[in-house]
């Protein structure tokens, strides 16, 4: 199987293209749990997250929001002491944060899945990049996601952060046309699926790759 190059590198991470990366997800929760995990790589490498991924669930409650929404300085005191996560306080009052603004959300009327796959009029974007150096960091699809988010009063929630989120929740198909699960995914796309090439695509000042490598940091 010739995978898209990021993959490579050890067999947690070529499971995780094969298996998950870009295969629509639909479900409030687990969408919640994703975004979560997109801001907490920001600066590092997804490949440190994925690989934290199992401690992560297990420090924050599985990604309940219910039960993340009432931790208090107590919680975030163990969190700040787990040396399973990425120990950083900002990014996990961000986790905290991101709760309530999900539970508020969904109190007001509006499922998680709905509101960020609306971004994308609810069905995968379809691209057909040839290498990675086509892939963009972010673009005008998700700058208006980030807004919103922030909006919505989410943290760690940066453009680049939710073109990662869109490209890991199938939002938008980015393996490379010479990947097997570009045709699979394709496939898999509901008729008449949208050309994924959104206007106003950028890429980051001197950065030799695009955010299709889920290695690269982003921001916030």
């Amino acid at each position: 199987m010739e995978r898209c190059p990021w993959s490579e590198g050890f067999e947690q991470y070529r499971r995780y293209h094969d298996e998950e990366w870009g295969v629509p997800l639909r479900d409030s929760r687990a969408l919640f749990e994703l975004l979560m995990l997109e801001g907490a790589q920001a600066g590092l490498s997804w490949s440190t997250i994925l690989k934290k991924r199992d401690n992560y669930r297990k420090a924050f409650e599985n990604f309940d929001p219910v039960r993340i929404a009432a931790f208090g300085p107590q919680d975030e005191a163990r969190l700040m002491a787990d040396v399973g996560i990425v120990r950083n306080r900002l990014k996990i009052g961000g986790v905290i944060k991101g709760a309530r603004a999900y539970l508020a959300m969904e109190a007001a009327g509006t499922r998680f899945g709905d509101f960020v796959w609306q971004f994308v009029g609810g069905e995968p974007l379809q691209n057909r990049w040839t290498a990675l150096g086509e892939v963009p960091a972010s673009t005008a699809v998700s700058d208006a996601m980030s807004r919103a988010l922030k909006k919505a009063g989410f943290t760690f929630v940066g453009s680049t952060i939710c073109y990662s989120f869109m490209q890991a929740a199938g939002m938008v198909n980015d393996h490379l046309v010479g990947c097997p699960r570009h045709k699979v995914l394709k496939a898999g796309a509901l008729p008449g699926g949208k050309s994924g090439i959104a206007p106003g695509r950028k890429r980051r000042a001197n950065a030799s790759s695009a955010t299709i490598a889920p290695d690269e940091s982003g921001s916030t």
